[in-house]
């Protein structure tokens, strides 16, 4: 084994579409399938069968367009959930067609896509959900290989963010990137009130003026002080205050927006970043216009799927559904209805016609993007996604 030199600890675009990205076993099964020469196709299906993370009981399907890039020219079939669905244990939300033999060592890259990607946009919808309405920003890219800053972006972004902070992530998504001022460049110099001025001077008047008001001083007064040296010219003042020094934020943020008003500054908003989580921001939003949040999202635990054989055709070409154990056998679909909300798992080709509740008609929601590894549809944009995900998420049930 050689040890790769002059380069980061990644896969190239070649790996991983060469299959060489895959766990070992995959491989072998390989060689041992090639050796006997045997060659059947079968139906895999990717679900989520035990729970998601964190006591959450629904998540956001994201990384499908990888996917397709990764199988695409490939000898498969694809049918899926549309991205950005929200979906719920049990609950297909992919399925692949195709030889075991030649699709075995894409299984690890197909879950890798899906799983993390989906991760970071249920916790950036749970999220934006909680904060119900002011927008929350993605800050998280530092707290991951750079590698894959563009994918935790995107993810994040299809979630329900406003925007993103790294370069490129605004470049895949084509927005623009979003950021104030770091703490660097007031302790170089010396003081907010200064980093400001020269903000305002020599940055575009397109870019939101949001000043970072904690880096020497009280939050109070230093909100002040930046307020009436620009008079007034400032969007929103950021309160980033560290964990040593936090003590209520709640009440910090409380005492900042009393100021702002008493002296005549309503229209100053307050944005709040450091350490915050879907569980702070519900009685933040008291106070809060706008969130920036790092950790939280970028390093969100991955939802949990897995790929199964589901049926394997016959000589005769009829399929036979066959599972291991834990696994339900059969190709599956899922149908939703827009009206009630209510949610059926049926069995592949045998979907119900109309909702049982309402009787409303309603249409399998696993669509074929892949035709013997050829595009059959065209894909929505990241904009067009993050529509779907907050449209769904404006709903009660999900």
């Amino acid at each position: 084994m050689t040890l790769r030199k002059n380069s980061f600890h990644m896969a190239s675009s070649e790996e991983i579409k060469s299959g060489h990205v895959t766990d070992i076993y995959f491989q072998r099964a390989r060689q041992i399938l090639q050796k006997k020469n045997i060659d059947k196709r079968v139906r895999l299906e990717v679900t989520l069968k035990k729970r998601f993370p964190e006591g959450w009981d629904w998540g956001v399907l994201c990384g499908l367009e990888e996917v397709i890039t990764l199988l695409q020219d490939l000898p498969v079939d694809l049918w899926a959930l549309p991205e950005g669905t929200i979906v719920h244990v049990h609950e297909p939300v992919l399925m692949v067609e195709a030889s075991y033999q030649k699709f075995s060592v894409y299984e690890t890259a197909v879950l890798g896509l899906l799983c993390q990607a989906s991760g970071i946009a249920t916790k950036a919808a749970r999220c934006v959900k909680a904060a119900q309405g002011r927008p929350i920003y993605s800050y998280g890219v530092r707290r991951v290989h750079p590698a894959i800053a563009p994918m935790v972006e995107r993810a994040a972004y299809i979630g329900g963010c406003a925007g993103v902070s790294s370069v490129v992530g605004a470049e895949l998504l084509g927005i623009e990137p979003f950021g104030t001022i770091p703490h660097a460049l007031i302790l170089i110099l010396e003081d907010s009130t200064t980093a400001s001025l020269m903000f305002d001077e020599v940055i575009e008047k397109t870019v939101p003026r949001i000043v970072l008001i904690d880096t020497f001083g009280d939050e109070k007064f230093e909100a002040l002080e930046n307020a009436e040296l620009l008079k007034g010219n400032i969007d929103a003042v950021r309160l980033d205050t560290p964990s040593s020094r936090r003590g209520d934020m709640l009440e910090i943020a409380r005492e900042v927006r009393w100021e702002l008003d008493t002296h005549g500054y309503e229209n100053i908003k307050i944005f709040i970043s450091g350490g915050i989580d879907e569980d702070v921001i519900p009685q933040l939003n008291e106070v809060a216009d706008a969130y920036g949040i790092g950790t939280a999202i970028s390093n969100a635990r991955v939802c949990d799927f897995a790929m199964d054989i589901v049926e394997i055709r016959q000589s005769d070409g009829q399929w036979e559904p066959t599972a291991k154990r834990g696994t339900r056998s059969g190709a599956k679909q899922l149908c939703i209805c827009d009206k009630c909300g209510r949610r059926e798992v049926s069995r592949w080709g045998r979907e119900p016609r109309q909702c049982p509740k309402c009787l409303t008609p309603w249409e399998p929601r696993l669509k074929q993007y892949l035709d013997n590894g050829k595009l059959t549809q065209a894909l929505p944009t990241a904009q067009e996604i993050r529509a779907y995900v907050l449209e769904q998420l404006s709903r009660h049930t999900l």
